[in-house]
C-alpha cells in the first residue's frame, strides 16, 4: 500500500479531487441562481434540475472515490471502474488548470495521469493472447538517419541495434504481438481500429500517451514513457525491460507467443 499512492500518483489524485469539489460547488451555485427563473417557467423545473445536478455531482465524486480505492489496492466493482475513468476524462482539463494555479508543470500532471491510468488498468487486468496485444509507438523511436522506413511495415527494420525499433520488433516476434509505428494521432487511431486489439502497450511521451489513452478508452492501455536523450520527438528510445514487463502483464500464460 505504500507504493499505491506514491507522490507521482498523488499529484493527479489531488488535482482531480479539487476539480471534482469545484465542479460540485459550481453546479450547486448554478442551480441556486437559476431557481427563480426556473420557477417562472414551471414550478417543478427547480426540482428536476436539482435532481439532475445531484446525480452529476454524485457520479463525479463516485468516480474520484473509485480512483482512490483502486490505487489503495481495494477491489472495486466494474461500475466504480467505469465512473473512475469517466471522472478522469472529465476532470483532466480542470486538473491541468488547477495545476497552473499551484505551479505544477503540465508534464508532471501527465506523468501522474499515466501512473494512475496504469494502476486502474492493472486493477481490472484482462489476460489476452499475444496476437491480440498491440505494441504502438510514434515514428520518432526510429533513428532519423535510417533509410529503412518502418511506418508502412515494421518488418522493414534490419534490427541493426542503432535504435530501439529492432528490440521492440524482436519482442513482437517473441510474443506474437502486433507492432505498429504511427506518424501521428490520427494514424495511430486508424491502426488500432484496423488491428482491433484487446490490449495495447503504448510507448510515447507524456502528451501523446495521455491523449492516446483517453482516445482508445475503454480499450486497456499500459503506457511506457519513452526516453529522450536528444530532446522531444527526435531519436527517442524505450527501456525494453519495461516494455517486455508490460507485455507480460497482458499476456495469457498459455499464449502461443514464442516465449
Amino acid at each position: 500500500m505504500e507504493e499505491s499512492l506514491k507522490p507521482q500518483k498523488r499529484i493527479f489524485i489531488a488535482l482531480t479531487g479539487i476539480s471534482a469539489v469545484f465542479s460540485a460547488l459550481f453546479v450547486y451555485a448554478l442551480w441556486k441562481i437559476t431557481i427563480p427563473g426556473l420557477n417562472e417557467i414551471n414550478q417543478y423545473l427547480p426540482m428536476v434540475f436539482g435532481v439532475v445536478a445531484l446525480v452529476l455531482i454524485v457520479m463525479l465524486l463516485t468516480g474520484v472515490a473509485g480512483i482512490v480505492l483502486a490505487l489503495l489496492g481495494i477491489p472495486i466493482m466494474k461500475l466504480f471502474y467505469f465512473w473512475a475513468w469517466k471522472a478522469i476524462n472529465i476532470m483532466f482539463p480542470l486538473a491541468v488548470i488547477f495545476g497552473r494555479v499551484f505551479n505544477i508543470p503540465r508534464e508532471k500532471i501527465e506523468q501522474s495521469f499515466i501512473e494512475v491510468s496504469n494502476s486502474l488498468v492493472r486493477q481490472h487486468l484482462k489476460k489476452v493472447p499475444g496476437e491480440r496485444i498491440m505494441i504502438l509507438t510514434p515514428h520518432c523511436i526510429q533513428r532519423d538517419t535510417c533509410v529503412h522506413k518502418i511506418t508502412r511495415s515494421v518488418e522493414n527494420c534490419r534490427q541493426c541495434g542503432g535504435c530501439s525499433v529492432g528490440s521492440m520488433l524482436a519482442l513482437a516476434h517473441k510474443y506474437n504481438c502486433h507492432f505498429a509505428v504511427a506518424t501521428g494521432g490520427t494514424l495511430a487511431r486508424k491502426m488500432v481500429k484496423e488491428a482491433r486489439p484487446k490490449a495495447i502497450v503504448a510507448v510515447a511521451c507524456e502528451r501523446d500517451l495521455t491523449s492516446g489513452i483517453q482516445d482508445v478508452f475503454p480499450l486497456p492501455v499500459l503506457g511506457v514513457l519513452n526516453e529522450r536523450p536528444f530532446g522531444p520527438c527526435f531519436n527517442t528510445r524505450v527501456d525494453v525491460n519495461k516494455l517486455e514487463a508490460a507485455i507480460l502483464e497482458f499476456l495469457e500464460e498459455d499464449s502461443n507467443g514464442k516465449n
